[in-house]
């Protein structure tokens, strides 16, 4: 019984296990022809055209399954088909690029093109195109083959042109980079010197602390001693037309006092010599001091007076005058010196707005007995006897002066506004430009031409700074237009208050040097390789000059 019950058991365990065999196996079955139903089903529609392909994630499992179902030949001319087109976008991406940045390189963008037509054309080929891709039966191998070789052909151009143009990309990108890196620094340097600029102004405008311990001390001494500094009567020889006379307008003692001594110590005959010195109220008695305490050498003579000494000197009849007293002028000063803080022309506004550099355009009413006078600045060094300008033949101009020109530069376009119609009428653009500092004048040839009456006409018609900016050279442009005899240049060199080039043996063969521009050789930022040659005629025993330490 026992052994019939187990047997019993055994049977029914063998015909489970069976059966359930038979249902795992009736499933796979199952599974493999689904499988085989959806594979042979399936039948994804193929364009010729470039755009129908698939392109995006889903074509790799799209070209799986294609190759599952199709021959091998199939495959491997999709495989090609799709390298070509990666290269047409890959090349035409490189186009598009260089269009964008506007590079240089349109004979390359013209390679690019070529080679996307290239691409698309051998798809367009009679031959492969029904061979290969509207055709629905079997690949001829030798069609796929030199479709192969010549796509190949094709991706290995685009390859070395891809290589050469990223390279010439490369280079793009870094100029591109330079340039931002230049222009940055432009920026910087224009802030750098405008910041310098206006700097150097401030040094140049501002008064010295050693020029202001001086005129202190010089008016110390008048008020300490009035009795010896009493005013003397004119001399004959300040109006006789025989003698050697200079003008010299400065409210600077110890820049006159260089120019006076430098004259002096150069002349043959120093006793013919008459300095005429004009100044301004608050500085013309520590002037007078200076001179008393300090005779010229060698018997020369010198005046000083200020300029509200010359009463015809007023507003009724100089037009810088009632400009200045005018809201209109005030206003327009300060716009340009606001606007224009670090400009070289109006740098130089706060001086020249002021009387005493505008009294070299009275020259002839001031001095009416003499016929000639040389003008010279504060700023010049005299280093040869300058007698010979007074035997210069002017053919009957009015102004000696040495021209500054070169080439396109200091030429009359680049001191008058030539934009105005009264400006463009009367003056040539191309005109050369001469230099004040040294001007030797024939005061009958002025009077004769009225060139005082035609300053006074256009510097009315510049009430608004129109025709020029505020200045002095611009009018004494049009003042002196087609009157001034050119000089010789080693008469005048120029430069040494800017120019750190310029040739010593230009200076040295020159009869006067000049100190224009903003490094006075007075200031602590005078250019040095120049500043002995002013300062071995400062008259360092004069006993104010150490005290208040010039640091010469």
């Amino acid at each position: 019984m026992a052994v019939a019950t187990r047997g019993a058991r055994g049977g029914s365990s063998f015909r489970s296990l069976f059966s359930f065999r038979i249902f795992i196996s009736a499933i796979f079955s199952l599974l493999f022809v689904a499988t085989l139903s959806v594979l042979f089903t399936t039948n994804p529609s193929t364009s010729n055209d470039d755009s129908d392909l698939p392109t995006t994630g889903n074509a790799y499992v799209h070209r799986t399954f294609l190759a599952l179902k199709s021959d091998p030949l199939r495959t491997r001319m999709d495989l090609i088909h799709q390298q070509a087109k990666d290269h047409i976008a890959l090349v035409n991406a490189y186009g598009a690029y260089a269009r964008k940045l506007k590079l240089d390189i349109s004979k390359q963008l013209k390679m690019f093109d070529e080679l996307a037509h290239n691409f698309s054309d051998i798809v367009l080929k009679p031959t492969y195109k029904a061979s290969l891709f509207d055709s629905d039966g079997p690949i001829d191998e030798d069609v796929l083959r030199q479709f192969e070789k010549e796509v190949k052909d094709r991706v290995k151009i685009a390859r070395m042109i891809i290589v050469e143009a990223k390279e010439n990309y490369d280079n793009q990108l870094k100029i591109q980079k330079l340039k931002d890196t230049i222009f940055a620094v432009h920026e910087s340097l224009a802030k750098a010197k405008k910041n310098g600029a206006l700097a150097s102004l401030i040094s140049a405008r501002s008064i010295p602390k050693s020029l202001h311990c001086l005129a202190m001390r010089l008016m110390g001494e008048k008020i300490s001693n009035p009795e010896k500094y009493r005013d003397e009567e004119p001399k004959l020889e300040f109006e006789d037309p025989t003698l050697y006379h200079y003008a010299i307008f400065s409210d600077n003692v110890i820049a006159v006092s260089v120019v006076v001594r430098s004259v002096v110590k150069n002349a043959v005959e120093p006793w013919k010599h008459v300095f005429h010195v004009v100044t301004n109220r608050m500085n013309v008695g520590a002037m007078k001091v200076w001179f008393k305490m300090r005779p010229i050498e060698g018997g020369a003579f010198l005046e000083v007076k200020s300029v509200e000494e010359f009463t015809f000197l007023n507003s009724s009849y100089v037009p810088i005058l009632r400009q200045l007293e005018s809201a209109k002028m005030k206003q327009r000063y300060l716009e340009n010196q606001a606007d224009n803080a670090t400009n070289d022309a109006n740098m130089k506004n706060a001086k020249s707005l002021s009387m005493l550099d505008h009294l070299r355009f009275y020259l002839p009413e001031m001095y009416p007995k003499l016929y000639k006078i040389l003008l010279l600045d504060d700023d010049v060094v005299v280093q040869k006897d300058l007698t010979g300008l007074w035997k210069i033949d002017l053919d009957g101009k009015v102004n000696g002066a040495v021209e500054i020109c070169f080439g396109s530069f200091h030429r009359y376009a680049q001191y008058l506004n030539f934009s105005h119609p009264l400006i463009k009428e009367s003056f040539n653009p191309k005109a050369c430009a001469w230099a004040y500092g040294m001007n030797i004048f024939n005061l009958d040839a002025w009077r004769h031409e009225k060139c005082t009456d035609n300053y006074h006409y256009w510097q009315n018609l510049n009430e608004d700074q129109t025709l020029w900016t505020a200045g002095t050279l611009s009018p004494g442009l049009i003042t002196f237009y087609s009157t001034t005899k050119t000089l010789d240049k080693s008469w005048h060199v120029l430069g040494l208050g800017y120019n750190p080039s310029i040739s010593m043996d230009e200076i040295s063969n020159a009869a006067v040097i000049h100190y224009n521009g903003n490094m006075k050789p007075w200031l602590d930022i005078a250019l040095n390789q120049y500043k002995n040659l002013w300062t071995k005629y400062v008259d360092n025993n004069m006993e104010f000059v150490q005290m208040c330490n010039f640091g010469l």
